[in-house]
């Protein structure tokens, strides 16, 4: 049975084709363990070649790098990983070498040889053109940017379960910190979050996706407040931006409560920032653009009186990072499409006073967006 990476790597591979580059040195972790399944922290350097089918042949260790080696896709890290890597990349040849990118380039096809723009420093690459002049078959190094991102756009079955899992985790933790009376007055916004980040961590959660956002009276109108001392008291809005890892995997998800019968202002802010990300959602369909959602709910905003009061885009990508592309955003000409996987949060913030955001992750699908954070948008009164 065909692995998902190696699918993965068939559909980059159409890429290069498609952008007249014979190989590509992939030296993002992340792009990495996307098209490999390799989970090691540092280290670790993938060559696709644009002409590899990889059919099926015996595959394994290889002992030292060889210069201008037989061209094929391969891996390489360095004695660190070698037994990871041997559990995690068994269907193509392990390079055990350092540096990883020269002993990649080493083996390279001749032709042209992308590298990964954004994630290979300036020395790295200096070094890699000097590689580059020694060899017999010339090769050239050409920029690309987000080869492998823009595969990452839509999301296949397993990183959909992953995600899917991932906001199964985050609405659970929060329904069992809830009914524990975790959030109440007394307590303190980082005391609340470490509350939630034990209960994603004992549900299954490798990490939280990011540094739980508790923020409290006053502090829930800075959009990404950090938990502090601060004491929850009677009549605050309490918003809580949160999400867990699963297998690699970033959920995320918005929600704020009132702690104690919410003034009217606090209703209505509510109320407003609830239909505005109805909006949102009814919106993220296959061929809209990343400014037409954003649109659709800031505009209903921006018509009751709080255009600038809602200051941040109405979403972003989710998967193996927790900000990925689409942007859904003004301006944004990303084009939504089945499988994307999106968050959609709009969110008014009144300085000095409070602020809500309600958030969801969801998967776009032919008939629209599902909702995968499944925790009631209703006003919750604690």
């Amino acid at each position: 049975m065909t692995s998902p990476h190696h699918t993965r790597r068939s559909t980059v591979r159409a890429a290069l084709a498609a952008a007249g580059i014979d190989a590509l040195l992939v030296t993002d972790l992340v792009n990495v363990r996307y098209l490999t399944g390799f989970t090691g922290s540092n280290a670790a350097l993938l060559l696709v070649t644009a002409d590899d089918e990889e059919p099926g042949r015996a595959h394994g260790h290889v002992d030292k790098a060889t210069d201008e080696a037989d061209a094929r896709t391969r891996f390489c890290t360095d004695g660190r990983y070698t037994v990871q890597a041997q559990d995690q990349v068994p269907d193509l040849p392990r390079l055990i070498a350092r540096p990883s990118d020269v002993a990649l380039l080493r083996g390279a096809p001749a032709g042209s040889v992308g590298f990964e723009a954004r994630s290979l420093p300036v020395a790295a690459y200096d070094v890699l053109q000097a590689v580059a002049r020694e060899r017999r078959r010339p090769v050239s190094l050409r920029t690309t940017l987000d080869v492998v991102e823009g595969v990452r756009l839509v999301k296949d079955a397993t990183e959909i379960d992953a995600l899917a899992r991932a906001c199964a985790v985050a609405d659970r933790a929060l329904a069992e910190l809830i009914a524990a009376d975790g959030i109440r007055p007394g307590r303190t916004e980082r005391e609340v979050g470490l509350d939630l980040d034990r209960r994603m961590r004992e549900l299954g959660a490798a990490d939280p996706a990011f540094e739980t956002i508790v923020a409290a009276g006053a502090n829930s109108a800075i959009p990404h407040h950090r938990p502090t001392a601060a004491v929850l008291a009677p009549g605050d809005l309490v918003k809580l931006d949160f999400g867990a890892i699963v297998d690699g995997y970033h959920s995320d998800m918005t929600r704020t409560v009132v702690l104690g019968e919410p003034a009217a202002w606090q209703r209505e802010i509510y109320d407003l920032v609830h239909a505005a990300q109805a909006a949102g959602r009814a919106a993220c369909a296959p061929g809209a653009t990343g400014d037409a959602v954003d649109a659709a709910a800031r505009d209903l905003i921006a018509a009751a009186g709080y255009g600038p009061e809602f200051a941040h885009g109405l979403g972003h990508g989710v998967g193996l990072q927790i900000h990925e592309a689409p942007s859904l955003a003004r301006g944004s000409a990303s084009i939504m499409a089945p499988d994307m996987c999106v968050t959609v949060e709009p969110g008014v913030y009144l300085p000095g006073r409070g602020g809500v955001r309600i958030e969801d992750s969801g998967v776009i699908r032919p008939d629209g967006y599902h909702v995968l954070t499944t925790t009631s948008k209703d006003l919750r009164v604690l």
